[in-house]
């Protein structure tokens, strides 16, 4: 059964590579969503797939790429959206 998890990563996150990471551990594991910079410094993602993949991406995004420092992270499941892919949105600068 497919989930939605809305995620809010906090710490040093942005700057570091962290979007496209995110991306390309969502693309080899099926996750479909998005991933966006927030303007308070954290990273916003929401996922979708099985219990299964979304627990392997929830190790990637504890850890993030090299450089990242992750302090906090929150999940919460949320309504399905269906995505068709996983993208690296640009942050609303308005």
């Amino acid at each position: 059964m497919i989930k939605h998890l809305d995620i809010t990563i906090k710490g040093n996150v942005q700057g570091v590579g962290f979007r496209q990471a995110t991306k390309a551990t969502a693309d080899q594991l099926g996750v479909r969503g998005t991933v966006k910079n927030q303007r308070d410094g954290s990273v916003a993602i929401e996922a979708e797939a099985n219990d299964t993949l979304l627990d392997l991406f929830l190790d990637f995004c504890h850890e993030g790429p090299e450089g990242a420092e992750v302090i906090s992270l929150e999940s919460h499941e949320g309504e399905l959206k269906n995505y068709r892919n996983f993208e690296v949105l640009r942050r609303n600068l308005f």
